[in-house]
C-alpha cells in the first residue's frame, strides 16, 4: 500500500547526505531497524523505487525520517538530497521488515556496528531505546572514511559526552583520523573488535549494516570473536545504495 507523506523538515548530515522529516497521517507505526520503499514518478509516467532505512524512533506524531545519501548517477539519490523541498509529497510504502529490528521488550545488551550509512537503521534503534526508557546497555562500533562522513554527529558526540556507559560509541577511520585518534586509518580487524564491542560471554544480540563486504567481513570477526551466528543480524546493500 502506498501512502503519501509531506515533507515537514529538512537537515544536512553531510555534504552528500540528508535527513528528510515526513509526516504520514495514516502512518500505521513502526519498528527501529525497518524501512520504507519512496517512489518517484516523473510527468511522462516513469517511476523509480528505492528502498531506505528508517532513521526515527516510533513516535505517535505520524513521522517519519529517512537519511538519504547522494549518489553518483543516481535516480533517486540526487533529487531527495538536493531539489526537495518542505511541503513537497513522496510517496512511501511501508514500513517493512520484521528480522533486523530491535524491540523494547529486548532485555540483552545490544551490538550496533555500522558501515557509512549503515548507521541509519542503528540509529532508529539507539533513538527508540531512548524514547522506551529501556535500559538496556547498548554499544555502537561506526566505521567511516573520514570525520566529515559521520551522519548524526552532534546527536552522537552528545551521547559520549554525557558519560552514560549505557550507550557506547567508539569509531573506526579507514582513511583519514581526527588530530591525536590513538589508531592509525584502517578497517575493522579483530583487534578492534575486541577491544569495541561486548565480550561473546554476555550473549549480546549484533546488529551490523553496511555494504555487503563490510557486513560479512564483521560478521565473521564477531563469530570468530565468540559469538552465536544465530544472534548477529544483518542488512546489507549493494552499489545502487538501495535501503539507505
Amino acid at each position: 500500500m502506498w501512502r503519501v507523506g509531506t515533507v515537514l523538515a529538512l537537515h544536512d548530515e553531510t555534504a552528500t547526505a540528508r535527513t528528510i522529516t515526513l509526516e504520514v497521517p495514516d502512518w500505521p507505526g513502526h519498528v527501529a531497524g525497518q524501512h520504507v520503499d519512496v517512489r518517484l514518478t516523473a510527468p511522462d509516467g516513469y517511476a523509480a523505487v528505492r528502498s531506505y532505512s528508517i532513521a526515527s524512533a516510533p513516535n505517535s506524531e505520524r513521522r517519519v525520517q529517512i537519511t538519504v545519501e547522494r549518489l553518483p548517477n543516481g535516480e533517486v539519490s540526487p533529487y531527495l538530497t538536493q531539489e526537495v523541498i518542505v511541503g513537497d509529497r513522496l510517496e512511501l510504502r511501508g514500513p517493512i521488515g520484521g528480522w533486523f529490528v530491535w524491540r523494547s521488550q529486548q532485555t540483552e545488551p545490544v551490538q550496533l556496528v555500522a558501515g557509512g550509512s549503515g548507521i541509519v537503521p542503528l540509529m532508529a534503534m539507539i533513538r527508540s531505546r531512548a524514547s522506551a526508557g529501556s535500559a538496556v546497555p547498548f554499544r555502537l562500533l561506526y566505521s567511516v572514511r573520514e570525520p566529515g562522513a559521520v551522519f548524526y554527529r552532534d546527536e552522537l558526540r552528545a551521547l559520549t559526552a554525557a558519560g552514560d556507559k549505557s550507550v557506547m560509541v567508539g569509531y573506526a577511520y579507514t582513511r583519514t583520523v581526527p588530530k591525536d585518534w590513538p589508531r592509525p586509518p584502517g578497517r575493522l580487524d579483530a583487534v578492534l573488535i575486541a577491544d569495541a564491542t561486548w565480550p561473546a560471554d554476555l550473549g549480546p544480540t549484533c546488529y551490523i549494516c553496511g555494504p555487503t563486504p563490510f557486513v560479512e567481513t564483521v560478521a565473521n570477526l564477531l563469530t570468530a570473536s565468540g559469538n552465536d551466528r544465530d544472534k548477529i543480524r544483518t542488512e546489507r546493500f549493494g552499489p545502487t545504495g538501495e535501503r539507505k
